[in-house]
């Protein structure tokens, strides 16, 4: 009898497996191909628009996001449950910037976020340095700046001075590296757990650059790390580089040069670690810096 039911029930398995069940996709979203022309290298823009897109004349903040096979569907359920239709987060567009196709994420990620070629520089492998390239940081940002943000600008109802950019990890370095370099591409800048340490912390060397050929840094710039991220004994600390210590440091490096048109704070979110803390860092940033039209509600 045993033997009939475990046959029974392979059987079953074969039937599921080859049964093709539809791909379940996210609603109101859009997949768009635009392979970048500087590069050659092939990447896809995903958006996604709420409900209240569309309903009225008025134009949406836009959210870039990197890393957006992760990123992506995690802001956008936040968004949707959080945000309460508007009343405690303000109702935004979110453009999610993929991976290049040919890469996995790790390669991808590693050659488009980081803005030097460490590799090239002779460094020694470490454990944190894991892919085949560095060094695309200009090349990808250009990317950013000349196809994919006026595609989204030209295509969609979004407010031109009202764009958002978010990056962790590596993604936060990325951002770093186009406040220092090009400002203007994004009108806020949320950094979490910036990786500040790559290259005997270039970025440092790249503020001073900017320091001394500029007055002025008209941005807004939300820092966040995780309390665990940095060194000390314990299970969830950190074991290499101290992600906090730099954050506190990269914001009172900028603070000291008083640009007026600066607005930059930081903040660290308790309990979390570097792969624990994005969830609960973008939903205090988007409270923070997209509120509602209230009055909050916990739900």
């Amino acid at each position: 009898m045993k033997f009939f039911i475990t046959l029974l029930a392979l059987f079953s398995l074969n039937l599921v497996a080859e049964e093709q069940f539809p791909a379940w996709e996210l609603p109101n979203t859009q997949v768009h191909q635009l392979p970048a022309k500087n590069t050659g290298r092939h990447y896809e823009v995903w958006v996604e628009l709420p409900p209240s897109y569309g309903k009225t004349d008025r134009k949406l903040p836009v959210l870039f996001v990197s890393d957006a096979n992760y990123a992506f569907p995690l802001i956008r359920s936040i968004r949707n449950r959080l945000g309460a239709g508007g009343q405690n987060i303000e109702d935004f567009v979110i453009v999610g910037l993929s991976y290049a196709k040919a890469d996995n994420p790790t390669d991808s990620r590693s050659l488009d976020y980081t803005p030097t070629d460490i590799l090239a520089k002779g460094k020694k492998r470490s454990k944190n340095l894991t892919a085949k390239a560095y060094g695309g940081a200009a090349l990808y940002a250009e990317y950013l700046q000349q196809q994919v943000i006026p595609f989204v600008l030209s295509n969609y109802k979004v407010d031109p001075k009202r764009k958002l950019f978010v990056g962790h990890s590596y993604g936060g370095l990325l951002g770093a590296h186009i406040l220092l370099t090009q400002p203007d591409t994004f009108d806020t800048y949320i950094l979490s757990s910036p990786s500040l340490w790559f290259d005997d912390k270039f970025m440092f060397k790249l503020e001073q650059q900017y320091a001394a050929k500029h007055t002025d840094l008209t941005a807004k710039v939300q820092l966040y790390a995780a309390e665990f991220e940095q060194i000390k004994q314990g299970e969830r600390y950190a074991k290499r580089v101290s992600i906090l210590e730099d954050m506190l440091v990269f914001e009172k490096t900028l603070k000291s040069r008083n640009y007026p048109g600066l607005q930059i704070q930081s903040q660290m979110i308790a309990d979390e670690d570097h792969l624990s803390v994005f969830p609960s860092m973008i939903s205090r940033a988007l409270v923070k810096l997209l509120p509602g039209h209230g009055p909050y509600t916990p739900g």
